[in-house]
């Protein structure tokens, strides 16, 4: 199960996610989501435990809890919505030009 972790202090590590979620059972992952430009956290994460049971354990147990001294909003990932089209800033065809 995919789990979302929110309301992250941004100095909380991959590890520090992990070390709390493994007191439930196994983690696959855990990542903290990061800025790409900047590299600092963007005060979510995500962690992947591959038995339900354990997971929902965890939601329950984590959820309003402190990590790295910020009490964390848990509960099980959405999907991410699929990537419609782009809007905004489209190409102009020659007809729309001015013509001077």
């Amino acid at each position: 199960m995919n789990i979302y972790v929110g309301n992250l202090s941004f100095d909380a590590t991959d590890d520090d996610l992990r070390e709390a979620f493994e007191s439930y059972g196994t983690v696959d992952t855990a990542n903290v989501i990061r800025d790409h430009y900047s590299g600092r956290s963007r005060g979510f994460g995500f962690v992947e435990m591959p038995d339900s049971g354990e997971a929902e354990a965890a939601i329950a147990g984590l959820d309003g809890q402190e990590i790295v001294g910020r009490p964390v909003k848990v509960n099980e990932a959405r999907p991410r919505p699929p990537r419609g089209e782009r809007r905004g800033g489209g190409r102009r065809d020659d007809d729309d030009r001015d013509r001077w």
